[in-house]
């Protein structure tokens, strides 16, 4: 949906504070053990969010018509202040992530692996940022994400769903490259 500046922008203050609020309330009197089973819940966190944007993409904003509608603007902007509002976003990770998994495993757990799927939500609306907007010089790691991400936007056949990595494309044969 369109955005203002501000709400196009919000993530990015957002879900970060939210991240060192869970840190600082699950590590402020842990043990070190606990340390190290919140990092390892939030690099979990981490590597499901590349699932779950490739779902997310592939899955709700190109085959449900009430939201394939609203990416459509995307597609049709690729510039604009386009995307998914905060109020909207947060309220789905803690009903879908935070909440369920405090319920099932406890709050130390639960909030490891809400604060990676955060960061990997911000470092997706971060890269699709930069990939619409910056100029990116040829043969590194952001030149290969925009020319996939191009080709998303540009080729005969759905392809390229993931933004951050090509991983889940691959596995489920959605990959594409120009040759």
């Amino acid at each position: 949906m369109r955005l203002s500046k501000a709400g196009y922008f919000a993530d990015f203050a957002v879900y970060p504070s939210i991240v060192l609020g869970l840190l600082t309330l699950t590590l402020r009197h842990a043990p070190s053990v606990v340390w190290i089973e919140w990092s390892i819940a939030c690099l979990a966190g981490i590597a499901a969010w590349t699932l779950l944007e490739y779902a997310i993409h592939r899955g709700v904003l190109h085959r449900i018509r009430f939201f394939a509608a609203m990416h459509e603007l995307h597609h049709e902007d690729p510039e604009g202040f386009v995307g998914t509002p905060t109020w909207l976003s947060l309220p789905a990770v803690c009903i879908g992530a935070l909440f369920p998994l405090w319920w099932k495993t406890g709050f130390d757990f639960a909030s490891g692996v809400t604060a990676g799927l955060m960061l990997g939500y911000v470092w997706y609306v971060g890269l699709h940022h930069m990939l619409h907007h910056w100029r990116i010089p040829p043969g590194s790691y952001l030149y290969h994400r925009k020319h996939c991400h191009a080709l998303h936007h540009h080729a005969r056949q759905p392809c390229n769903f993931g933004v951050t990595s090509q991983f889940w494309d691959r596995v489920f044969g959605t990959a594409h490259r120009a040759r």
